[in-house]
């Protein structure tokens, strides 16, 4: 093995550091990290292994002082193999949140609604007196989901513009963080964009899908013009799968429980307040009521 007094002249003479030996191994030695590690393992250490380790502990010194683009990322960290100090790569706060967010986004599907629904955080949300019981109930359902994936989910209602969707972003970004698929749809949008799967008869796999998913979020029902069709065989199909495999489903609506039964009720040809009942029976049992009050905060 090649000394290391011979090593880190080579090292000095090809980088033409404009510096000796001398003051390398002085500058290594009075980093505030390198003394830092030194002191912590001082019980593990002695000048040999310190001496044998130098080429590792100025490759830690100098990547600190500029990355190498090929490690772009990570960060370099010493750590005792044997009787050697040698480095190792471990991922930057960066760069661990960046992948955290990209994972978050590959299991949150939005449909038909904004892309910036994926940027919101509960922790950045504004908690009011009106939405404190909200974010205590959603934080209660994140800490029982950890156990247990089959939990009630909540049915927000509450005028325009209090954050009802923005509670429920930052609830669908939490739990895809933990590598659970949710789908978060704008339903007026999804019931008027059926006749697009007719084409190539997607309808049925389209159903399944959704029906399917860890957690569902359906956003703004109410709002949505409903045939006996969309009513029954989508809106009806994909509760009731839901509800015989109790998977998570949350609801956001400007109409409370009673008033959603009504519109239900009221198709575009007829009026059946039996099929309404049976339709809002799966709601109430996959969703608690909770009424959020508040400002308009889109004005």
């Amino acid at each position: 093995m090649e000394p290391i007094g011979d090593t880190l002249k080579k090292i000095v003479k090809k980088r033409n550091f404009g510096a000796s030996l001398q003051e390398i191994q002085n500058e290594v030695l009075h980093d505030k990290d390198v003394r830092e590690f030194l002191a912590a393992h001082k019980d593990k250490l002695n000048k040999k292994i310190v001496e044998t380790s130098f080429a590792n502990l100025y490759e830690y010194y100098s990547q600190k002082q500029k990355s190498d683009h090929v490690m772009n990322g990570y960060q370099p960290e010493l750590f005792i193999s044997g009787d050697v100090i040698d480095i190792r790569y471990a991922p930057t706060k960066a760069k661990i949140e960046a992948d955290k967010e990209i994972n978050t986004q590959k299991h949150l599907e939005l449909i038909d609604l904004p892309k910036n629904l994926r940027s919101v955080k509960l922790s950045n949300l504004d908690i009011s007196d009106e939405r404190s019981d909200v974010m205590i109930l959603i934080r209660q359902f994140l800490n029982s989901y950890k156990e247990n994936n089959h939990q009630k989910g909540l049915y927000l209602s509450g005028n325009f513009g209090v954050g009802k969707t923005y509670m429920l972003a930052g609830l669908a970004n939490s739990i895809a963080a933990t590598n659970k698929n949710v789908i978060f749809l704008h339903v007026p949008t999804f019931i008027a964009s059926l006749s697009s799967h007719f084409e190539d008869n997607s309808l049925n796999k389209e159903i399944k899908r959704v029906s399917a998913c860890d957690v569902l979020i359906l956003d703004d029902i109410g709002a949505e013009t409903l045939s006996q069709w969309s009513r029954d065989d989508v809106l009806g199909v994909i509760l009731q799968a839901r509800m015989d495999n109790v998977l998570p489903t949350f609801f956001s609506s400007n109409l409370d429980m009673d008033k959603l039964e009504k519109h239900f009720a009221e198709t575009k040809n007829a009026v059946d307040p039996v099929k309404a009942a049976r339709l809002m029976q799966r709601v109430r049992f996959l969703a608690k009521e909770v009424v959020v009050s508040g400002e308009n905060r889109r004005i």
